[in-house]
């Protein structure tokens, strides 16, 4: 069997930046109200008068990505693109990307796990690499939450965290045994998935039934989180997966170079960064900047600290994830 190694990152943000002052503007909340409770400061919010949607951002990460992998294009094989929000409900957003970048016919596969999303995707990635199924493979993380949020003070709780955005890592065999993607660890449990979701319109009512119910009160095709709930089982599931990942292969925390968790919010990774006794400097967070961008924060904040020279060559780096469904995974890599 062989490894996957990521050879190359990007990411792409929309350029309208999105204060805490500006959500004060339109909401009942303010700057001190936000900070205290997320540690967010500012997020990116696509302008409706640009081109940007969830697979142009993607298109725009894959392709720097891709240049710094130092393949062509058509040398990937496979496409793996995770989003909660797609441009349209169907066909998924991989085979738009496919199109848009001008690659061959390849395969595509849309992976719909929410935060977990980016982990879960680069999990698959590594299993079609280490099978020798595939050689090079383009995973993707890419949302659009602002189009979806209610801009409202009754919606405050969840519109003022998620933001926009798009990274991308292109995945290739390895034939060093001791480098790339050592493991991967992927839980659910979809018991609790009322506490975190997006429930309409679903097939059980559709479109006309939300219309013809015209209930000004219906929140239903808005998210909904249940945010105590969400924190206290974030904080327990990603230190058990943490943990899980070093014991697979057989390491301690003391060897954790950067950790990087989903940027969900800051105080969850602030209470992990204390339970595993970690430095600040092997800690990646940027959800100050950016919000939650879901599937795609993992994988913009894997891509900063690369470029600002955080992660060097055989740096332990784990990545970990905890979201929707609830899901929840890790990934170990040596670098």
């Amino acid at each position: 069997m062989f490894n996957s190694k990521i050879i190359g990152l990007g990411y792409y943000l929309p350029e309208n930046v999105v204060t805490n002052n500006d959500l004060s503007k339109i909401l009942d909340t303010n700057d001190e109200w936000i900070q205290e409770r997320t540690g967010i400061k500012e997020r990116r919010w696509i302008d409706p008068k640009t081109d940007d949607t969830t697979s142009t951002m993607a298109v725009k990460a894959s392709k720097i990505a891709i240049e710094r992998s130092g393949l062509k294009k058509e040398e990937i094989d496979f496409i793996i693109f995770a989003t909660l929000s797609p441009d349209m409900y169907f066909p998924g957003g991989g085979v738009r990307v496919q199109d848009m970048l001008g690659i061959p016919t390849i395969g595509a596969l849309d992976v719909r796990n929410q935060c977990s999303g980016f982990v879960y995707s680069l999990s698959v990635a590594d299993q079609f690499i280490k099978t020798g199924m595939y050689k090079n493979i383009l995973v993707i993380g890419s949302e659009n939450h602002s189009g979806g949020l209610e801009k409202s003070t009754r919606g405050r709780g969840v519109t003022v965290i998620f933001g926009d955005g798009a990274g991308a890592a292109v995945l290739s065999r390895c034939e060093e045994k001791s480098k790339g993607v050592l493991s991967s660890h992927l839980h659910s449990e979809g018991k609790h998935a009322r506490e975190l979701m997006l429930d309409g319109p679903h097939t059980g009512r559709w479109v006309p039934e939300i219309i013809a119910e015209n209930d000004p009160e219906d929140q239903s095709y808005y998210p909904y989180m249940n945010g105590q709930f969400v924190f206290k089982n974030a904080v327990s599931r990603f230190s058990e997966v943490i943990i899980e990942g070093l014991e697979a292969n057989n390491l301690h925390k003391d060897d954790i170079d950067m950790l990087i968790p989903h940027q969900a919010n800051l105080r969850i990774s602030q209470f992990i960064q204390r339970k595993f006794q970690l430095p600040d400097n092997k800690v990646y967070n940027n959800i100050m900047s950016y919000g939650n961008t879901t599937a795609a924060s993992i994988i913009i904040a894997l891509t900063e600290a690369w470029e600002q020279g955080k992660i060097k060559e055989n740096d332990l780096v784990v990545l970990a994830a905890f979201g929707a469904g609830f899901t929840w995974g890790s990934v170990i890599i040596r670098w």
